[in-house]
């Protein structure tokens, strides 16, 4: 593949992975801010410019004193920036500071305090709120209610956390405990153009080359697994000092 196309394919996962699942606004690298929506890689280090000078940030509008991260940016990125120990519990969730407003007011229906999202003990608001007429009075769309619950719920969630986890041997646990020819459960955990990686529980994902996933042809893997499949795999070869394990589905 050109260099350029595979700067930019592996830049665009990246980027979905940062937006999806967040960055902690105080431990995040430089090149790491630079994926959030929003941010250039010059604002990046001036985010940790700022850090450095003022200590942590303790709240999500200190956003705007950053050096030339202006309101139309901080409208782009805060949601994707995760504060966990600040001064407003709702800077730890996906829920953006415009929706503030409709959060608070959520909590005040249902009786819940910011102890009671930090200790995650929000649940099952979706039963408590009728998403049609709570949105008509907050004046927001429904979709955006669905998202701020679901916020309020799991705040600092990882979206990683929902996926089903892998059914392991309790006899495999490294690579020394992997034979040639094992028989295994795994979950699926990346799938890529020429093959997909399954977690067989042993630190090391092993790979599923394209022509090892069905005896059917198939032009790209994603015709025949989707991240978080549970799959049967065998083990082809291990080779332990470059930490490689290939495996076929193929059985």
């Amino acid at each position: 593949m050109d260099k350029k196309r595979l700067d930019e394919c592996l830049g665009g996962v990246v980027e979905s992975c940062v937006n999806s699942v967040g960055a902690d606004l105080n431990t995040a690298s430089p090149s790491l801010l630079s994926y959030v929506s929003g941010i250039s890689s010059a604002v990046a280090k001036n985010i940790i410019a700022y850090r450095e000078e003022n200590g942590k940030f303790k709240n999500r509008k200190e956003l705007l004193k950053v050096k030339k991260l202006g309101p139309k940016a901080f409208e782009q990125c805060a949601g994707f920036l995760r504060i966990t120990d600040g001064d407003e519990i709702l800077d730890n969730t996906g829920v953006h500071p415009e929706s503030y407003g409709a959060a608070r007011e959520i909590l005040k229906k249902i009786k819940a305090s910011d102890e009671d999202i930090r200790h995650n003990r929000v649940k099952n608001i979706h039963k408590l709120i009728n998403i049609r007429s709570a949105a008509k009075e907050l004046e927001i769309g429904e979709p955006t209610l669905r998202d701020i619950l679901s916020e309020l719920e799991k705040p600092g969630r990882d979206p990683r956390d929902d996926m089903p986890k892998p059914i392991l041997k309790s006899d495999v646990l490294t690579m020394d405990d992997l034979k040639e020819g094992m028989v295994l459960k795994g979950t699926v955990r990346n799938v890529i153009d020429f093959g997909c990686f399954v977690d067989i529980g042993v630190h090391q994902d092993g790979l599923v080359h394209i022509s090892q996933i069905s005896n059917k042809y198939i032009k790209h893997p994603l015709d025949a697994v989707k991240l978080g499949d549970i799959v049967d795999v065998k083990v082809l070869s291990v080779n332990k000092e470059k930490g490689r394990i290939s495996l076929t589905m193929k059985i």
